[in-house]
């Protein structure tokens, strides 16, 4: 399914969206409006906001103010993206170098908290302290997930649960009050709202899954970046994890050592491993079963075009190649 299919009902929205966004960039301080703007523009499948509006719409609001929510996560969103190559002294993304690898790491860090506040002031102009409410403990709990990950940096021990937990805190959560969020704001009952919060959270899961699968066996063109970043950066994701329980002695030995010494070990050595071992295609089951998960949380919401974007969304979300 390509890109443009999955705004569905909501495409129309995303002139707005797109209209909104470059209004809320302007800055008196030009380098802010200048990476600010490379950041939002870098593109990106804008996802979470295209949760906000196939809710809210779902949810019956006809008015202007779910294309606010929609900017208001985007916004989160990009800044949690800048922080995160901060950290992680990324150079590249979808492509194209990083902000920090452009500017620096004090912009890249300052822009990012400038982008953080943009979010809030749209929210504040929303007046709706339920979705404050949500999205303020979904930001907490995102920074929560990013500390969580850096402890299980280069561990060889981390177990699936653990795992489990950072991807949903880091990458589902976000997802998750998107969803909510787009159904409160429209005034949908508790079991609706359950529904799509639901559905983002499984929808999350089976995005990172993903992402951490194609990791493993994607192609770095398509992706926009090299194959085994993840494990270069320390990071011991699911494929890694599966592996490290099926391989044998020896095996496990390498795989170990590959993460304790990132970077000592030619990664093709890494990835035929995890693949023998069942590990990659273990982690595409787990990544389609949240996919379906997903899909089954939507049985509360009822029949609309809303709704049959959404199950093609979880759909997409497992058979991507980026």
């Amino acid at each position: 399914m390509q890109q443009l299919t999955m705004f569905g009902p909501v495409a129309e929205d995303f002139n707005s969206v797109n209209a909104l966004i470059k209004d809320s960039l302007h800055s008196r301080v030009p380098l802010v409006s200048e990476i600010a703007a490379y950041l939002v523009n870098a593109g990106g499948k804008r996802l979470r906001p295209l949760l906000v509006l196939l809710a809210a719409r779902g949810c019956g609001d006809a008015s202007p103010e779910p294309v606010k929510l929609a900017v208001a996560i985007e916004f989160l969103h990009t800044a949690m993206l800048l922080h995160d190559d901060v950290v992680d002294e990324s150079g590249l993304r979808r492509g194209r170098k990083t902000a920090n690898a452009e500017w620096g790491n004090a912009p890249s860090v300052l822009v990012g908290d400038f982008l953080h506040s943009r979010a809030f002031e749209l929210m504040v102009e929303l007046g709706n302290l339920p979705v404050m409410s949500l999205i303020s403990k979904a930001t907490n709990g995102i920074a929560e997930g990013e500390v969580q990950q850096l402890t299980h940096l280069q561990n060889p021990r981390m177990c699936e649960a653990d795992y489990l937990e950072v991807i949903y805190r880091k990458t589902a959560l976000l997802f998750e009050v998107s969803a909510e969020s787009g159904a409160v704001l429209a005034g949908a009952d508790a079991c609706a709202a359950s529904g799509y919060r639901d559905y983002g959270r499984h929808l999350g899961l089976a995005f990172q899954l993903m992402d951490d699968l194609l990791d493993y066996d994607g192609n770095a063109e398509s992706l926009g970046k090299n194959l085994g970043d993840d494990l270069a950066e320390g990071k011991v994701t699911l494929p890694l994890i599966i592996a490290l329980k099926r391989c044998n002695a020896s095996d496990r030995s390498t795989l170990e050592h590959a993460i304790l010494q990132p970077g000592s070990l030619d990664f093709e050595t890494v990835r035929n491993i995890t693949e023998l071992s069942g590990a990659i295609e273990a982690t595409r089951i787990k990544a389609m079963e949240e996919a379906e998960r997903a899909m089954q949380a939507l049985n509360v919401i009822e029949e609309s075009d809303y709704k049959r974007t959404l199950h093609s969304l979880a759909e997409f979300a497992v058979q991507r190649s980026n």
